[in-house]
Order: C-alpha cells, then sequence, then structure tokens
C-alpha cells in the first residue's frame, strides 16, 4: 500500500512538471518575449589575441608593461586597482628601484594621520602599499562623474564574461560610436541619454564613462611601440588581466604537468597490467 502510494504521488508529481514545462514552452511560441535593444544591437566582444590566451598562453612582460603605462597615465584618474600592490610590478618586469620610485612618484598618496598632532594627513606610497583608490570615497566619485561609481579594475577581467576580450573591444577604437539609425527607427524611445555615450560592446549599450582612448600616441610607450588606440586597447587588456590572475602562467604550468604526470601513469599502469597477466592465456 505504502509503495501504491509513493508511486501515485510521484506519477502526480511528474504530472504536474510536465503540464508547467508544456504551458512555459507553449507561451514561448504562440507569445514570444519582445525584441530588446540589447538583444539586437549588443556585439560580442572581438578576440584580442594576447599571449596569455589559451591553454599554454604566457605573459608578454613587454606588453604588460605597455598596458600598466596605459592605466597610469589614462585609467588611473577614475579606476583603482586596490587589490594590487606596487611591488607586485616586480613580476611584470619592474625592477626593484623602479617600483620604489613609480610608488614615490604617484600622484594618489595613502592616508596617513600625524603621531605628533593626531591630524590627519597624506604619506608617500611605498612599494608594501595597495594602489591608492582614485577617490576617497562613492559619493566623491558620483560627484566627479555624473552620477556614476567607476569600478575598480583589479579584478574586472574576471568579473565580466570573456573579460580580457571585453576590456579590449569596450575600449577599442570602434567601440564608441554613434547610434545606430536602424536602432534609432526601431525604438526611437531608446536615444542615448545626454551624459551617456553608445557603446554596442556594454551591456544595455549605454555607458557612463566617455572615450578614455581617443587618438593614437596619447600615450607614448617607453619601448617605442606605436600607441595606436588598438594596440593601447590590447596592452591595457593584457595588464587587467594579470592584475586579475597574476598566477596565470604557474596555473598552466601545473596543468601541464598533471597532464604529463597523467599520460605516464597510464602507461606504467598498462605497462603493470600486461606483466601482471602476461602468463594467463585466454
Amino acid at each position: 500500500m505504502v509503495r501504491f502510494l509513493a508511486i501515485l504521488i510521484g506519477a502526480a508529481f511528474t504530472f504536474v512538471l510536465g503540464l508547467a514545462l508544456f504551458g512555459t514552452i507553449s507561451t514561448a511560441i504562440t507569445n514570444p518575449a519582445p525584441e530588446t535593444a540589447e538583444h539586437e544591437f549588443h556585439l560580442h566582444p572581438k578576440d584580442a589575441a594576447l599571449s596569455s590566451q589559451g591553454y599554454a598562453g604566457n605573459f608578454d612582460r613587454q606588453q604588460l608593461q605597455r598596458g600598466f603605462q596605459v592605466y597610469k597615465e589614462v585609467c588611473a584618474a577614475c579606476h583603482s586597482l586596490k587589490y594590487v600592490s606596487f611591488r607586485d610590478l616586480e613580476h611584470i618586469g619592474y625592477s626593484e628601484a623602479e617600483v620604489k620610485a613609480i610608488a614615490n612618484q604617484w600622484v594618489i598618496e595613502q592616508p596617513s594621520v600625524n603621531p605628533d598632532t593626531g591630524e590627519a594627513g597624506t604619506r608617500k606610497n611605498l612599494p608594501s602599499d595597495r594602489f591608492p583608490l582614485a577617490f576617497a570615497n562613492d559619493v566623491a566619485a558620483r560627484a566627479a562623474n555624473n552620477n556614476a561609481v567607476p569600478p575598480d579594475l583589479s579584478l574586472m577581467a574576471k568579473a565580466r564574461h570573456d573579460g580580457t576580450n571585453y576590456i579590449y573591444s569596450l575600449v577599442g577604437p570602434d567601440a564608441y560610436r554613434a547610434q545606430p539609425r536602424e536602432l534609432l527607427a526601431k525604438f526611437p524611445d531608446l536615444k542615448t541619454p545626454a551624459g551617456l555615450h553608445y557603446n554596442p560592446y556594454f551591456a544595455n549599450l549605454n555607458i557612463a564613462m566617455p572615450p578614455p582612448l581617443t587618438a593614437d600616441g596619447q600615450v607614448t610607450y617607453t619601448d617605442g611601440t606605436k600607441a595606436t588606440r588598438g594596440q593601447m586597447a590590447k596592452d591595457v587588456a593584457a595588464f587587467l588581466t594579470w592584475t586579475a590572475e597574476p598566477n596565470l602562467e604557474a596555473r598552466h604550468a601545473a596543468g601541464l604537468a598533471a597532464l604529463i604526470f597523467i599520460a605516464i601513469f597510464c602507461f606504467l599502469a598498462w605497462g603493470a597490467y600486461q606483466n601482471v597477466w602476461r602468463d594467463v592465456k585466454h
């Protein structure tokens, strides 16, 4: 009797789920969701083709330094790197002396308290310090950026889907553009509001950040590389990929070593099997 009731309850539950599924599918077919501008005009990120991409990718130290230069001269005015320390820059090829100089000369200093008077003040950055915040708080950030808070970029390459390519595309040479006529004809109420900028790589097409890379040569690279807008976008995307995953190369190396170990182990296991059963006739 108990088994019969259990089967009956299970059958009823399955029937209700099937009915709900049928209703959902039927509604989706007969009354599909209306098309949205985001769905129709949003573009998927372009491939940045960085050396760090792929299962065995490695960072290009020269490119990382160029990307840091772009961040320092273009992005740092609004965006912070609160999870990155100055001394971490040694991992991308800067010497200890260069890191000390970068920290000491950084525009924003560290908050401090005068031990004699107790008054708040600032001090020079040390290599052990993390990059200081671009703004003291969200209120100051909103006041300076049309009521928008610029996100921290430390983990941006991991916080966004296809993050490396997303960053490259979002600030690339073809990112900021006029709204397509087709969009305005189909969605006349979706004209980009004042203070925002149309960017098809951004989720809702309109972004508060003005174009950060406005012209070729905006940054003068110390290694002599020609600083086109596309090159600067690619370099800063590489740098922010490193800030989000500084151990990427070690992870790739560990994965490769694991695959080699598994292959050797499988060969040894096969050899042991053959040795154990070699005298057994089938």
